[in-house]
């Protein structure tokens, strides 16, 4: 607990020296495997440490800040927050296991706390992330706590290498076989692309989007079917 309290202590005094940015990758390179499964036993047990670096997010919105300072910002908001609400509640075996009191579930629970008024998980996504940036990149970076969401990175987006975080998130997803089933001739994808359809072909095809990451060419009149989605928590073993 010293050491805990003592690391929150050290965050506060140099939150304004140096980004904020390496705090959450030192909890997310710490307790989130490559693949993107995470210890949530071992990060409960540093549940202050995080809590800590959620009151600096709070303190430190990039209000006069670059797109991509406030992408990547509400970005490691969303995702820190939901790591939060998985430690609050663990264990379970899905985050559409808690229930929180005054809310339908947690993503519709106002306690993200941003410039002076709280914020529910899907108001950052829905309202800022895709209303604001217009990026359907942020789709594989933000993360559910679910099998099938895209990987949780483990390390902090960064305004400097947000498009080549983005862009990797992308290709990682796309090819990632037990999330879509990519062939010339058909495709089974995931129903995050079912989903926010719109996000992702605005003007063009879906295909064309998801061709754009592919490893495997698509052709352009390619059968589109969608694979179940998987919500267990995607948790280390």
């Amino acid at each position: 607990m010293r050491i805990a309290v003592f690391i929150i202590f050290t965050l506060v005094q140099v939150a304004h020296a140096q980004s904020i940015d390496e705090h959450f990758t030192y909890l997310l390179q710490k307790y989130v495997t490559p693949q993107g499964e995470v210890d949530y036993n071992g990060l409960k047990e540093q549940k202050v440490v995080l809590q800590g670096y959620i009151k600096l997010l709070a303190k430190n919105f990039p209000a006069q800040g670059s797109v991509n300072e406030q992408k990547a910002y509400w970005i490691n908001t969303y995702n820190a927050y939901t790591l939060l609400a998985v430690v609050n509640n663990y264990p379970i075996a899905s985050i559409k296991d808690i229930k929180p009191a005054g809310a339908a579930n947690i993503w519709e629970l106002k306690w993200i706390e941003v410039e002076g008024r709280k914020w529910s998980l899907n108001e950052v996504e829905n309202d800022i992330l895709r209303k604001k940036f217009n990026d359907p990149r942020i789709h594989f970076a933000i993360n559910c706590a679910s099998v099938s969401c895209p990987v949780l990175r483990n390390e902090a987006y960064t305004a400097q290498k947000l498009d080549k975080q983005l862009d990797e998130q992308a290709r990682r997803f796309v090819n990632d076989g037990t999330r879509n089933e990519i062939g010339k001739n058909s495709v089974a994808l995931s129903q995050l692309f079912s989903w926010y359809a719109a996000d992702f072909a605005p003007l063009g095809s879906l295909l064309d989007f998801v061709n754009k990451y592919s490893a495997v060419p698509i052709s352009k009149n390619a059968e589109i079917s969608y694979l179940p989605y998987n919500w267990a928590l995607n948790e280390a073993n």
